[in-house]
């Protein structure tokens, strides 16, 4: 590696599988966009090399990285200093060197509260309930979000008891599980319906739900975008209810990590979103 390679600074995503991220091209637009000499890559990593990887991450080059799944929680024990938010959420999803130390941080949180607040603003300011479909890593950030920004009932509906009174327990009582068949009910006195599930995403079955019970104030939001218009987005917009995607939450998580690789803080503009939207209309079509 010439001198010059070794000062261009390097980031990369880490998952298995990770061919099909859309992490690169997120940041390679905001390099090109900001004039940066940069560099981000995609590196599958094995679980069973996971530790040896992000032990080698300075020694191959690398000034930080993304972690996707399967490495998102197994990462948190291979870092110098977590975040008190990863530590909230059980998983990381950056990493970075500072003073030496390998930090880990989620920004998942940031990621969906920077979405609704550009997409649906003073979405917190309209109610004090939400629903939150599924009871995964994605609603434990969901969840932590909605209590940072003053909801105080938030009904868990998924079908594992024992996954959602976790939750409860990790989050207070605030959080009400209630099975599927309660969804109804919880639907009626719901300000803001999160859907954190992998149904209704390309190639899963589909979210099927009655939306009817929502008050016509509610606002819909879908984590999921591929497809960006999924199954329950569109349902709510034949209620005539405001709805937001899960691109912005994509988006919106990948600035902190850019920042902190590369020393500026990148813009989420619609350029960038109209470029990522039609990548996924390709996939999908």
């Amino acid at each position: 590696m010439t001198d010059s390679a070794r000062s261009i600074p390097k980031a990369c995503i880490i998952g298995h599988p990770v061919a099909h991220s859309r992490s690169p091209m997120v940041h390679g637009f905001w390099l090109r966009q900001l004039g940066l000499a940069g560099d981000y890559t995609r590196e599958d990593v094995r679980p069973e090399n996971l530790a040896v990887f992000v032990s080698s991450l300075r020694e191959r080059g690398y000034v930080g990285a993304n972690v996707t799944v399967p490495h998102k929680e197994a990462v948190l024990g291979l870092a110098d200093v977590v975040s008190e938010t990863a530590r909230a959420m059980g998983a990381a999803n950056t990493l970075w060197f500072e003073d030496g130390a390998l930090h880990a941080d989620n920004t998942d949180v940031t990621g969906f509260l920077a979405n609704l607040d550009e997409r649906a603003p003073g979405w917190d300011r309209q109610g004090r309930t939400a629903t939150v479909l599924g009871a995964g890593g994605a609603a434990r950030a969901v969840i932590y979000g909605l209590l940072a920004r003053g909801l105080s009932t938030i009904h868990l509906v998924n079908r594992s008891e024992a996954r959602s009174r976790a939750l409860e327990a990790a989050f207070g009582r605030a959080v009400k599980p209630r099975g599927w068949d309660g969804v109804g009910a919880a639907l009626k006195e719901t300000d803001i319906l999160v859907n954190t599930t992998s149904l209704g995403m390309s190639g899963q079955p589909p979210l099927v739900i009655d939306l009817s019970p929502l008050p016509e104030t509610a606002l819909v939001h879908d984590i999921v975008y591929t497809p960006l218009t999924t199954g329950l987005l569109a349902a709510a917009k034949a209620r005539g209810l405001a709805t937001v995607d899960g691109l912005g939450m994509l988006l919106h998580q990948a600035v902190p990590g850019f920042a902190r690789w590369f020393g500026r803080t990148p813009a989420v503009t619609e350029e960038l979103r109209s470029i990522i939207v039609q990548d996924i209309e390709r996939a999908v079509a």
